[in-house]
């Protein structure tokens, strides 16, 4: 008689690849979605706890500014620590914040969780990315697994809306922080069994370039946000803009002297991971103007309901999710330059046309077409970014890669609302009046992208390996 024989159910490779990029895809869309979630629900959150119409801003700034003045510093930690374990707990600093800002029963106490938020999202972030890197090394594969995950990042910032409306309506706005513990308790307890843990990297993290780095851009965004209040001639506003840019220029000056900087110079000498990375800040400064006017105008000046608010802005995820599926097959021949000029193109197209704005715009012949317009060429444009950026990119130097690219992109949001809000305010008119101005300052950055991004790139994708 034979022995009693015990199976042991042993996940496949690919399989594992797979379960492994859902968690890392889903993690990411949850940070992403955390910088616009929050809009829909501003009004409900000024009459419950009293906030000024700052405050309302800073709502959410302090989770931008936290997210990308830290997203280097999250990157080479990750390189030092593990990839996995700032991954991890990145994610597990994000849900206790998102617990915390859902029972928040004063403005500061929303504001600081908000900020706590940002902090957990710069440890995870980054690592997102290296992650994908690490786990997929064949170029289809990997071209696939980043086309998806820049079409997560792009798509959740008008996802965010969608869920914030709907949760909103359905609920109360604390329940649009409430709704990301259950995702992270998920993710943390998932992600140490299916996601691998690639190898660490010795060395040691550049504290005074994370402290340059975080000061400058909080300088500059207060700055820029008094100018919504005060006017670009007040003292406040000069004073600050300018010592955020004498701190960013000392955290090159820190970056080109260090032995391990969080943001190596070196990552700009390829001239296409340079274009992509300008890219990347440009591209949600200009498109962050849409979800941040536009959710103003719908419910101000239309009278949207949360949940129609959020649905509005259904159809640009749609288009971006979209791309997701055309951009990886299309890439390998065409490389990135006609794809991100035609995209690009097509977003300034878009943001021209919201300039025709006006108190008795429709949603189908006002809104729809731009925001379609809007998402396709923003998929097209930014999902075929990632894959050129990384293509060369050393492993020792993954964690910081994912950090610099995730730093661009919130860093972009974080100054296109400032600016955007600031030349709203700027007109002195009705609403509609600051958003057609402020539109036609994001379709001017969008065309930057055009003329001066798009020639940049050179080269073309692998088609396989």
């Amino acid at each position: 008689m034979s022995a009693p024989t015990t199976t042991t159910t042993i996940t496949p490779p690919a399989q594992r690849h797979h379960l492994a990029l859902a968690i890392i895809v889903t993690c990411q869309l949850m940070l992403i979605i955390d910088a616009t979630v929050m809009n829909v629900a501003l009004p409900h959150i000024q009459a419950d706890l009293h906030l000024s119409t700052a405050g309302l801003t800073w709502v959410m700034t302090s989770y931008t500014l936290a997210f990308g003045g830290l997203l280097l510093l999250g990157g080479r930690a990750g390189d030092v620590f593990g990839r996995r374990r700032m991954f991890v707990g990145g994610i597990v600093l994000f849900t206790v914040a998102s617990l915390l800002g859902g029972l928040a029963p004063s403005a500061g106490w929303l504001l600081a969780a908000r900020a706590l938020q940002g902090v957990g999202a710069a440890a995870a972030g980054p690592s997102t990315i290296a992650l994908i890197t690490t786990t997929f090394t064949e170029t289809r594969e990997r071209i696939r697994a980043l086309a998806l995950f820049s079409a997560a990042s792009g798509a959740g910032f008008a996802l965010g809306l969608i869920v914030g409306g709907a949760v909103t309506e359905a609920a109360s706005w604390r329940w649009v922080l409430f709704i990301n513990v259950p995702f992270g308790i998920a993710a943390a307890a998932l992600a140490p069994r299916f996601v691998a843990e690639p190898p660490r990297h010795a060395g040691r993290l550049d504290l005074p370039g994370a402290l340059a780095a975080t000061t400058g851009m909080l300088s500059l965004v207060y700055g820029l946000l008094s100018a919504t209040s005060h006017g670009w001639s007040s003292p406040v506003t000069i004073i600050t803009i300018a010592l955020g840019i004498v701190l960013i220029g000392c955290f090159i000056s820190i970056e080109a002297r260090v032995r391990q900087p969080l943001m190596p110079l070196r990552l700009f000498a390829d001239r296409d991971r340079a274009a992509g990375y300008l890219g990347f800040a440009l591209g949600p400064m200009a498109m962050m103007s849409t979800f941040f006017l536009l959710t103003q105008f719908v419910q101000d000046d239309r009278g949207y309901s949360p949940l129609r608010t959020g649905l509005a802005f259904l159809p640009l995820a749609l288009a971006m999710l979209t791309m997701s599926r055309v951009v990886p097959r299309i890439l390998p021949r065409t490389g990135a330059r006609p794809l991100v000029m035609a995209g690009a193109s097509m977003m300034t197209g878009g943001l021209i046309w919201l300039t025709q704005l006006h108190g008795g715009s429709a949603y189908a012949t006002g809104i729809l077409g731009p925001m379609v317009l809007m998402g396709l060429g923003g998929g097209l444009a930014f999902i075929a970014m990632p894959p050129t950026i990384f293509a060369t990119v050393p492993p020792q130097d993954a964690g910081a890669a994912g950090g610099v690219l995730q730093t661009m992109q919130q860093t972009g949001a974080t100054l296109g609302i400032s600016v955007i809000a600031a030349v709203a305010a700027g007109t002195g008119g009705s609403l509609v009046a600051g958003m057609t101005n402020a539109f036609a300052v994001a379709a001017g950055i969008a065309a930057v992208i055009v003329v001066v991004v798009g020639p940049l790139f050179r080269s073309r994708v692998p088609a396989g390996s």
